[in-house]
């Protein structure tokens, strides 16, 4: 009988190696899904391999906390729906199966079986999406926006302080790390123009957020407390709202977002569960005035995730040259935190489902370069960010890569990391 272990505990170690600067130790163990033999599986990150969870079922190591069906699906959505129970359950059942120590039948079965090589493996979107919904959750990249585009008047809304202000993305357009991305078109209407005109965006932008997957859910008309919410986040991952900056001006009002930023969201392949990011859960964010009853959550409910964007334009590539990081900044100062968002998103009685997706907004920090988007880092074109090979950039060209990266990393607890999310624009599709 093996004893239940700390599954976060910086003296496990894996019996398969692990670089110690790696996104994916034993204490990580992110969930993600891939293509094998013309199928979609589920798998778990560990080092530089997947543990395909479909063999694993397959060959009776995990019947005993899980049935077969939830690991064998396409998707993780049957897991997810299990609740918090059994995802504990089978983290333990993996990280005993992998370390050192543990449980010795997988170390000792045929490896090609159970493993498939990490780095060129085809990675699927790993949840079926039902609805998604991107938050504006960080005071810093909303006081900018409103300091650009209300100048001389409060750059916050009244509304911004009192609830988690948010809106209904197109799942559909998910998609998962190194799809292409298309340059949109749409309706633009240039200053001081008197109509609008019609073509591709020439203001497209990314946004470096944080999103999280729910699991459980909730029935029609019975909202998720505040405090609950730690029972229906199965984990998180990168997500980069794409966003065409001219398209989303001319429509934005008076409803808000549509098209500007329907066209494609990427997110980083992992999920990255809670109880992995246990280590680096940290104290929320003072928020003034004080949040109504229904949003008052336990003071530790953000986490300590550094944030990452890189930019690599098609110049650098042909030159040799790798991307440059143009910004960093950090999770766990965002001001309305996941269990607020959740909570609000169902306050009034609307269903979450598992599998669903709620994305942070951008997330943007107080320093120099730690904002989460061009049109902040660049201040909307008036300051072009400078690269290396003396190219500026203000928004995105055709051929530009934006990959995000997230990790969290502290003395006394081992390195987790998202992997990335990473995206290439190609031109508008011609018409």
């Amino acid at each position: 009988m093996i004893e239940p272990a700390n599954t976060t505990d910086a003296r496990l170690e894996s019996w398969l190696p692990v670089a110690a600067d790696g996104d994916f130790p034993i204490q990580n163990l992110p969930y993600g899904a891939f293509q094998r033999d013309g199928a979609t599986r589920l798998g778990v990150a560990i080092g530089d391999r997947i543990l395909d969870l479909y063999a694993l079922a397959e060959a009776g190591m995990t019947e005993d906390v899980c049935e077969p069906r939830l690991l064998q699906a396409p998707h993780l959505n049957p897991f997810l729906a299990a609740g918090r129970s059994r995802w504990l359950a089978v983290r333990e059942r993996l990280s005993a199966l992998l370390r050192v120590d543990g449980d010795a039948r997988l170390r000792q079965a045929n490896l090609e079986r159970f493993f498939v090589a990490r780095h060129g493996a085809t990675m699927r979107v790993p949840m079926e999406i039902g609805d998604y919904v991107d938050f504006y959750s960080s005071i810093e990249h909303a006081t900018n926006l409103g300091r650009l585009f209300r100048p001389g008047t409060e750059p916050l809304m009244a509304n911004w302080r009192w609830i988690p202000v948010g809106y209904h993305g197109r799942s559909s357009t998910v998609v998962i790390d190194g799809t292409a991305i298309r340059r949109p078109r749409g309706q633009r209407r240039p200053p001081d123009a008197q109509a609008p005109e019609f073509g591709p965006t020439r203001r497209l932008d990314i946004e470096l957020e944080v999103g999280f997957v729910t699991g459980p859910g909730n029935a029609l008309g019975v909202p998720i407390p505040a405090r609950d919410a730690s029972e229906h986040v199965f984990g998180l991952l990168l997500v980069n709202d794409w966003s065409a900056r001219d398209i989303q001006a001319w429509e934005y009002q008076p409803l808000g977002p549509f098209l500007g930023k329907s066209f494609a969201t990427t997110i980083s392949p992992w999920i990255v569960t809670l109880e992995a990011l246990e280590p680096f859960r940290v104290r929320s964010r003072l928020q003034e005035p004080a949040p109504l009853e229904y949003l008052r959550v336990d003071a530790r409910s953000s986490y300590d995730i550094e944030l990452g964007i890189e930019l690599e334009t098609q110049r650098m590539r042909e030159h040799g040259a790798g991307p440059i990081t143009i910004a960093r900044t950090n999770f766990r100062d965002v001001y309305w935190n996941m269990a607020q968002q959740l909570a609000h998103a169902t306050v009034n009685g609307a269903a979450t489902r598992p599998g669903d997706l709620y994305a942070s907004g951008t997330i943007s920090g107080s320093e120099t370069n730690s904002q989460g988007s061009l049109i902040e880092l660049s201040w909307n074109g008036e300051h072009p960010i400078g690269l290396p090979d003396g190219e500026t950039r203000s928004f995105l060209e055709d051929g530009d890569a934006v990959t995000l990266r997230g990790w969290c990393e502290k003395a006394g607890a081992r390195r987790i990391g998202f992997g990335c999310a990473r995206g290439q624009i190609e031109p508008a599709e011609k018409l």
